[in-house]
């Protein structure tokens, strides 16, 4: 019987190698660096973004070369800006709103040979139309806004007549008669009319010739002859005459405002613009 051999002593272990570790760290740490920086740009895309605030919802100062005004609620209203506004020297007087625009205007009057009357408005137009007379009194005017329509009316005293302008389409136009010719109110001068003067008619006031005669020396009859504006104020005609006094003493009311150029409570003289002296 043969003897067993001994077992064969076992040799020191075998270490596997360490570089397959260190490639796998590496490779890991990438992986998740990776995805952090994918992470983050992902929320970037999806972080909502803040719109840039309007440049007219940020406050300006007056002294901001680039500032631009807010139109108004009445910048599509009243005449567009035109000429330089009243000539030096001018007497210049506020009068009512002739453009719609829901603001006070300026009537003027210039004098000496080249006198005229103009208006220049609170949205900064101004026109004007030549006062060709030879009557040597200053003038005076008196400005409103007569009938349902709502007319802008320019009354210019010259003491032997009262001329008549419109305003239409931000200009000043004299309207005509039956005729063709420029309407004009007789001052006395040619036996025709004393004045004129606007009445409330329905609402609204309506431009009237007036006539005051005296009869005996002391007393006055006083006619009033209705004016009506056609064409938006261009036109000019006649209507009903009525006698409005009998016997009225020359200092009665009736008799002094049918002596006069006034319209509603307006005077000329008084409530408008005057002639400078030249």
């Amino acid at each position: 019987m043969s003897t067993p051999a001994a077992p064969a002593t076992p040799g020191p272990a075998r270490r596997a190698p360490w570089w397959p570790w260190a490639v796998a760290v590496v490779v890991l740490v990438g992986v998740v660096v990776a995805l952090l920086l994918t992470r983050g740009d992902g929320d970037d895309a999806a972080a909502p973004t803040t719109s840039p605030t309007p440049a007219t919802t940020t406050p300006t100062t007056a002294t901001s070369p680039s500032a631009t005004p807010a139109a108004s609620p009445t910048a599509t209203a009243g005449c567009a800006p035109t000429g330089d506004g009243p000539p030096a020297g001018a007497d210049v007087r506020e009068v009512v709103d002739v453009d719609g625009d829901g603001r006070p205007d300026q009537a003027w009057l210039t004098g000496g040979a080249d006198r005229r009357i103009g208006i220049t408005t609170a949205s900064g137009a101004t026109f004007s139309a030549a006062i060709d007379s030879a009557s040597p009194v200053p003038a005076s005017a008196v400005v409103q806004r007569v009938q349902a329509d709502a007319i802008p009316v320019v009354l210019v005293d010259l003491g032997r007549e009262a001329r008549l302008w419109s305003v239409v389409d931000c200009g000043l136009v004299a309207p005509t008669n039956a005729q063709g010719q420029a309407y004009t109110f007789d001052r006395g001068f040619a036996g025709e009319g004393t004045g004129v003067g606007c009445t409330q008619d329905g609402g609204a006031l309506r431009l009237a010739g007036l006539d005051a005669v005296s009869a005996d020396g002391g007393t006055f009859t006083v006619t009033r002859t209705w004016v009506d504006l056609g064409d938006g104020g261009r036109t000019a005609r006649n209507g009903a005459a009525e006698q409005v006094a009998t016997g009225a003493a020359a200092d009665d009311p009736v008799v002094t405002t049918a002596q006069q150029v006034s319209c509603g409570d307006l005077l000329a003289g008084r409530d408008g613009p005057v002639e400078p002296a030249s």
